[in-house]
């Protein structure tokens, strides 16, 4: 049984606010805890409002590190790059941002073991895994395709895997780089940050479902043994 808890705002500013600010107290209790944070982040347009408050609390941020939670294979200069605008928002105040992904790759499973032991150095597991959730029920980068099996199944040691999307996106037509579901679970702290009346019946019909669904995020949070907060608007 997935236990979450949903947390419903009246406006995209008050989501932000207050995602914004959990965020924050997620980042101090690690920083009071273990004098380090790490976060695994992700890109797309729902969480630019929320960086932008983030990065006007006066936290440690160089004692922090955040990596996304899935990346496109492209050049870190494409402005489809999730690291790239992670780094605009929090470079400036001296966190540590990891790119998973270092350019455009024509093998994507190569891509996936390079990132992998791209993360392998860092402290796991992360104080915070922040998912997004799209339209047709993908989260981070796992969506339904031929290697969606093997990112929900892959073993604790494996924390990043290449997958081919399909149908392929439109707004984004590329392979990715994602956290694995095993890495995903592994977080001290899950959220999933949303909008949008259709996205919500897809993830409360996935949360529903749990092993069973057909949609990947149903798949990923099936048997997680963490209390998500969902955090929504719309």
């Amino acid at each position: 049984m997935i236990e979450a808890e949903w947390w419903d705002y009246d406006s995209a500013a008050e989501l932000a606010e207050a995602v914004a600010g959990d965020v924050g107290f997620i980042v101090e209790s690690a920083l009071d805890a273990r004098d380090e944070a790490l976060l695994a982040l992700p890109g797309g347009a729902t969480p630019l409002p929320v960086y932008e408050k983030l990065a006007k609390l006066k936290l440690n941020w160089k004692r922090v590190t955040i990596v996304p939670t899935d990346e496109r294979l492209v050049a870190v200069t494409d402005p489809m790059s999730n690291v790239a605008m992670l780094a605009r928002h929090f470079l400036p105040l001296g966190a540590r941002v990891i790119p998973i992904v270092s350019e455009a790759a024509a093998d994507y499973k190569a891509a996936g073991t390079a990132a992998n032991a791209r993360i392998g150095d860092l402290k796991w597991p992360p104080d915070l895994v922040w998912l997004g959730i799209g339209p047709d029920g993908h989260a981070a980068s796992i969506f339904a395709g031929p290697d969606l099996d093997e990112a929900i199944e892959a073993p604790a040691s494996r924390r990043a895997i290449g997958v081919m999307p399909d149908p392929m996106p439109k707004n984004a037509p590329v392979a990715r780089v994602t956290l694995t579901r095993s890495a995903i679970l592994s977080a001290r702290t899950l959220i999933i940050v949303g909008t949008g009346a259709d996205k919500r019946e897809v993830l409360e019909t996935a949360i529903e479902e749990g092993a069973r669904s057909t949609l990947p995020v149903g798949r990923v949070l099936a048997d997680c043994e963490l209390p998500i907060d969902i955090h929504w608007f719309g």
